[in-house]
């Protein structure tokens, strides 16, 4: 694995553009320190049990016994034809959302659906191996992830150790953002799937770095710390699809200890 210093350059990306194509740079196993620290890495390619796993849960996902919620996002893509089905479907904690009248936290729910069982096991296995390879790759961000989680998250609202929530996204670029609602100091994790398709390459300007999305990648990166997006996806054969399966940390929970 090669080691790479993230050092910052000047852009003009700003917060809601639109990211559009970008060939990889990295694509290779790589560890990423910033300001003399490891703050994450990319796997080119998973194998063993986590493979299985991301296999297992890709595969219940695109059944019909699993709940999803249809997107509308923009491709990003000029052409017609390259409009793809887009949905998402969220596991573990989600947030208090006062406008829809929740002021509360809540368990997705997904939970709750018979059929999504077997998806719910295998994103919770896959969730459990990702934290093994976290704690044997970058012990540093293991240990400070694991402490921020038992401080600020209560035990009814983490998915595994190190995370809240687990989301999974089909065929869903993303315009330039920053996951403002994260817990700051830790990383999400995004495990891809992708058949007969191009793109859907996470993209972080602040240093020119764009993480190739090949299938069975893994990339573990600070969403809350950097502007970053997701290119398009563009299939390359009738059906093609990129699936990022993702869990992440958030920071909405610290209020609702019992």
């Amino acid at each position: 694995m090669k080691t790479v210093e993230l050092i910052k350059i000047d852009h003009s990306v700003k917060i809601g553009d639109i990211c559009g194509d970008i060939e990889p740079t990295v694509t290779e196993d790589t560890l990423f320190i910033a300001d003399g620290e490891a703050v994450g890495f990319y796997l080119k390619e998973i194998t063993g049990k986590l493979k299985q796993l991301a296999d297992v849960a890709n595969a219940e996902l695109l059944s019909e016994r699993v709940p999803k919620s249809e997107m509308r996002r923009s491709s990003g893509l000029r052409d017609a034809q390259f409009e793809v089905k887009q949905f998402s479907t969220i596991l573990g904690s989600c947030p208090p959302k006062p406008h829809m009248k929740r002021p509360y936290p809540a368990i997705s729910s997904v939970h709750q659906v018979k059929t999504a069982q077997t998806f719910i096991k295998a994103m919770f296995m896959l969730c459990k191996e990702s934290e093994k390879l976290i704690q044997k790759i970058t012990p540093e961000i293991y240990d400070r992830q694991k402490k921020i989680i038992s401080e600020k998250v209560p035990p009814q609202y983490r998915f595994s150790d190190l995370f809240t929530s687990s989301i999974s996204n089909f065929n869903i670029p993303a315009p330039f953002h920053r996951d403002a609602g994260n817990l700051e100091g830790c990383v999400n994790v995004i495990i891809a799937k992708k058949v007969n398709a191009k793109g859907g390459n996470t993209t972080v300007p602040d240093y020119g770095a764009t993480v190739d999305s090949r299938d069975n990648s893994m990339l573990v990166y600070p969403a809350w710390r950097n502007v970053h997006g997701v290119t398009p996806i563009r299939p390359t054969a009738e059906g093609g699809y990129r699936n990022s399966l993702v869990f992440y940390p958030l920071k909405a929970f610290n209020n609702y200890w019992d």
